[in-house]
């Protein structure tokens, strides 16, 4: 069975069984701000997962579109890839709220794990044998109790004692996908291949939400969010060991032998991988650059060139593969019909490889350079990491990867000064802003309550702009009151001191600090405070600068509040 067959299958499976089909989302994530592209199935549905309706139903099919970068220097193994689909299925609330009984047409475990199980082994779907087969489920924690309902409903299946394993939070829980948010205990399903055990599918029973004190609570709406590999699963019903073997890629590779002088299976993998990446990227509006989304893109293109130049490829030929990539997608993503694709290619490639050139004349120059000449030739002339590295002497190495150690260091530090706190700079306007932001916080946390937690600051001269959890907008009765809060505060003229203090003292004195940070043994903390009352208004970890006291900044005024993701808001004031 092909991928073809394997995605027509799925859907149709869970057409049977009520769901409505949902159209891949693009790469690019609509209102999530926290990640560069879209990661998974679940990623375009987090709002509906929190409680919104979706349009379609509660039943919902997908094949999505999914990019993941994190295990890009395993690529061209046997399982690991960037771009990948996944197929999902999802049950947007359980109908067995005794509080809300109009909510019907969802499902819960019993119905997810049996689908999944039959779709796996009937004969009428993928047919694969159930000894070949193996489940893992939730052992339980302090957090959540062991997920018995699961097993028991695989051992009601035929499943053996042997044939379930019991594993913890860091292999058989989800989520959140931010700090707060749904999450819940999963069972995933392996297969023997007769070499190795893969997964291929992944029940996610979201059951919890995760509270910004750390604290797991029941989920007002249970959902059951399921996840299949495509490529994975290819490989597992055409037989082959490696996702690289499948009909998704072999057309791609056979391309690049014919291109090549020499052969290289981990540089030919790589290079299919990554130009398809980089395909579907293009498709979805990303263009090369040296930021954010531009820079994976860009990397992905260079990184595919390199390994070409090791197969002996001098000519261009990103093209050649792109053609290959929408023959076998084209039909599937029509996005994939563009000719920005073939003209973003061709200028990425002429660009890199002039780069290329220039650095081959400089090594032409020696023999034999040193780490640190390696490390300037990646430096100025951008030639790729892994180039480089090949033309230091094995000697030198270790003094190449010093210099590009500190080089990253250097460069985290520079990122870290320029927005210590938000600040643009340390301007007498900027300062009273600082401090007005504070107690913005303090109002919001009294106002909305203190589930509302920081996730973000930058100050300019014109306004404040502050990112905080929040899963709804705020009525304009709600922002009259954080501004009035803020305004009586600063007429109160209130004293602001600074104390450096142990973090666990700090945290004893109800001191908050932007969520999820990390932070010293040693902390700053900023307190606003009546020096008469001794009332605490605001204690923040915080480096500063600030006001002495609050009545020099001026009047507040809230100018706009807006949603940044699910359940993360924005808010803008400024001063006068």
């Amino acid at each position: 069975m092909d991928s073809k067959e394997l995605r027509n299958k799925f859907l149709n499976f869970f057409v049977e069984k009520g769901h409505e089909i949902i159209p891949s989302a693009s790469l690019v994530p609509a209102d999530d701000p926290s990640v560069l592209f879209t990661t998974a199935g679940m990623h375009p549905l987090v709002p509906f997962l929190l409680g919104e309706k979706h349009p379609a139903g509660i039943r919902l099919v997908s094949v999505q579109k999914s990019l993941r970068t994190d295990d890009i220097d395993e690529v061209g193994d046997n399982v690991h890839n960037t771009f990948f689909e996944m197929l999902g299925n999802w049950s947007l609330g359980d109908p067995a709220r005794p509080d809300d009984p109009g909510r019907s047409g969802g499902y819960w475990k019993q119905e997810s794990i049996a689908w999944s199980y039959e779709f796996l082994t009937d004969k009428k779907w993928l047919g694969l044998e159930r000894e070949k087969l193996k489940v893992s489920v939730f052992a339980g924690d302090q957090d959540a109790p062991k997920d018995e309902e699961s097993a028991k409903i695989w051992k009601s299946l035929g499943f053996r004692d042997d044939q379930i394993e019991y594993l913890g939070k860091k292999d058989n829980w989800w989520g959140p996908p931010g700090i707060t948010g749904p999450c819940g205990p999963d069972t995933e399903i392996f297969y023997n291949t007769g070499k190795e055990w893969v997964e291929i599918w992944n029940n996610v029973f979201m059951q919890y939400e995760k509270t910004a004190e750390g604290k797991f609570i029941p989920l007002r709406q249970k959902n059951v969010d399921t996840g299949m590999g495509m490529e994975r699963t290819t490989a597992v019903l055409e037989g082959k060991e490696s996702i690289y073997d499948t009909e998704l890629f072999l057309p791609i590779i056979e391309k690049i032998r014919i291109l090549s002088k020499v052969q290289g299976q981990k540089a030919e993998r790589i290079i299919a991988d990554h130009l398809r990446a980089a395909v579907f990227l293009i498709a979805d509006g990303i263009i090369p650059s040296n930021k954010d989304r531009g820079y994976i893109l860009r990397r992905l293109i260079r990184r595919s060139i390199t390994y070409g130049q090791k197969l002996g490829i001098e000519q261009d030929f990103t093209t050649d593969i792109a053609d290959v990539i929408r023959h076998i997608y084209g039909r599937i993503y029509a996005e994939l019909n563009n000719s920005k694709i073939e003209d973003e290619l061709k200028k990425e490639e002429l660009k890199f490889r002039t780069t290329l050139a220039k650095g081959m004349k400089i090594l032409e120059r020696k023999e034999g350079i040193t780490g640190k000449e390696a490390f300037d030739l990646f430096q100025t002339f951008g030639f790729p990491f892994e180039l480089t590295k090949e033309f230091a002497t094995v000697a030198n190495i270790s003094q190449f990867e010093e210099e590009f150690k500190k080089h990253q260091e250097l460069s985290r530090t520079a990122s870290a000064g320029q927005f210590k706190g938000g600040l643009a700079s340390h301007s007498d306007k900027i300062i009273r802003l600082h401090t007005a932001t504070h107690l913005m916080n303090a109002a919001l946390r009294k106002v909305l309550g203190e589930n509302v937690w920081q996730k973000g600051s930058n100050i300019t001269e014109e306004r404040t702009r502050f990112d905080f959890t929040f899963d709804r907008k705020m009525t304009d009765e709600e922002k009259a009151e954080v501004e009035k809060l803020v305004n009586g505060w600063i007429k109160a003229d209130l004293s602001v001191k600074r104390q450096n203090l142990p973090l666990e003292e700090a945290r004893k004195l109800g001191a908050i600090g932007v969520f999820g940070e990390k932070y010293a043994e040693t902390v700053s903390v900023y307190t606003i405070y009546d020096k008469e009352s001794g009332e605490v208004i605001s204690a923040e970890f915080c480096g500063g600068p600030h006001v002495e006291h609050t009545g020099v900044i001026g009047m507040f005024k809230l100018i706009k509040e807006e949603a940044v993701a699910s359940g993360l808001r924005r808010i803008k004031g400024v001063i006068n």
